[in-house]
């Protein structure tokens, strides 16, 4: 068992964080979710029917797309973007999407490869791309959850207004979608951009996303 919690402490401890992140979350929106209905003199609502609604769903789910939009485009972007010094990029002289030898392919292949890697053709086509196709996936799936949940938020907030409903259409063409959209979107591309460049200078012993302290500040893809 310690073997096992050690050799997964990344994925377990993480999980385990989100979990209870979520949780809180979605005590504390169910709250401020309440505090607004006694503004707007309504009736507040249980927690189980805050969980099922669409203001819990939307919250949710416009950070979801947010953070797979930036690994998606970090892992695809990489592959022809480099920044010297950074240790998140490939050496400047690598960029691309490296020969068979650098990435085991072919009769460079090892015995224990993954499977597509031995059967070619079009299963290592889509396997040689399944991680930014997943996590593009799953980035698609999210903003259009979010797309139907804030809609669906909105008119609720609408129709307490005593204001016209707008359909999923023009829902989608919204300054409120878009805000919400958009506010997600640049803090996630800055955090990338930022982290990039100050790890060209900027140290933390131990962390695999980090040069070695003693590094120079010009080594590339330690």
């Amino acid at each position: 068992m310690k073997r096992f919690l050690r050799d997964n402490g990344i994925g377990l401890g993480f999980g385990l964080a989100f979990l209870v992140v979520l949780v809180a979350q979605s005590f504390a929106g169910w709250a401020a979710f309440n505090q607004q209905q006694i503004s707007d003199h309504l009736g507040e609502i249980g927690y189980f029917d805050y969980l099922t609604s669409a203001s819990f769903a939307v919250d949710v789910s416009e950070n979801w797309q947010s953070e797979y939009l930036q690994f998606s485009l970090y892992i695809a972007a990489l592959v022809w973007l480099v920044q010297r010094g950074s240790p998140d990029s490939k050496k400047v002289e690598h960029v691309g999407v490296g020969s068979d030898e650098d990435e085991r392919l072919g009769r460079f292949a090892e015995v224990d490869s993954p499977g597509p890697v031995h059967a070619g053709g079009w299963r290592l086509r889509l396997y040689s791309n399944s991680l930014v196709l997943v996590m593009g996936g799953i980035f698609f799936l999210s903003w259009f959850v979010q797309s139907v949940t804030g809609n669906a938020a909105f008119n609720a907030e609408q129709l307490a207004s005593l204001q016209r409903p707008q359909s999923w259409l023009e829902y989608l063409a919204s300054a409120d979608f878009w805000n919400r959209t958009f506010q997600n979107w640049q803090s996630e591309l800055l955090a990338v951009g930022s982290m990039s460049v100050l790890a060209i200078y900027l140290r933390q012993r131990g962390s695999p996303e980090s040069k070695d302290v003693g590094a120079p500040h010009s080594e590339t893809g330690s």
